[in-house]
């Protein structure tokens, strides 16, 4: 019985030691109007390339991003979310300009993951409001850059 004892306060005396040893994640400084301003920056590049007819590597999406459409099964991977863009471009940047606004970003404790709360919103060449609604994406950074791995939207007009 008294080894027993002896050996279950060696046994928790290291597992103690142990769980003390634990390696402490360094604190990083996050600014969150800082990672707010570039992710807006990245909208604004998107939509100014978009709107100007383009479809063209910005570095917007990561290669491996999956992006969820309205009415349409979700695009896998950068390719497929290209493609779907340059199918669609007639029917939406034909005279109507689109524009995007990051409302709020909620950022991991180390800086590595970013999600953002927007709105977006497409007029006519009467700055008429043909489309509008808000949309949600997740941003990873890798190399030093923030890239979309994730978004979805949804449109806030009625359906006729």
């Amino acid at each position: 019985m008294k080894k027993m004892f002896i050996k279950g306060l060696v046994v928790s005396g290291v597992l103690l030691f142990l769980m003390s040893c634990k390696k402490e994640e360094p604190l990083v400084n996050v600014d969150t109007n800082q990672i707010k301003e570039q992710i807006q920056a990245k909208e604004n590049e998107f939509a100014e390339t978009f709107n100007a007819g383009i479809i063209k590597n910005i570095g917007y999406h990561s290669d491996d991003a999956i992006s969820y459409p309205q009415n349409s099964m979700p695009l896998v991977g950068k390719k497929a979310i290209v493609a779907y863009l340059k199918s669609h471009m007639d029917s939406i940047s034909k005279n109507h300009k689109i524009s995007f606004k990051t409302d709020e970003v909620f950022v991991s404790n180390d800086a590595k993951q970013v999600v953002e709360i927007g709105y977006y919103k497409i007029v006519d060449s009467t700055a008429a409001i043909v489309n509008s609604g808000n949309y949600m994406c997740l941003f990873v950074k890798r190399d030093g850059k923030y890239y979309c791995l994730r978004d979805m939207s949804t449109s806030d007009l009625p359906n006729d």
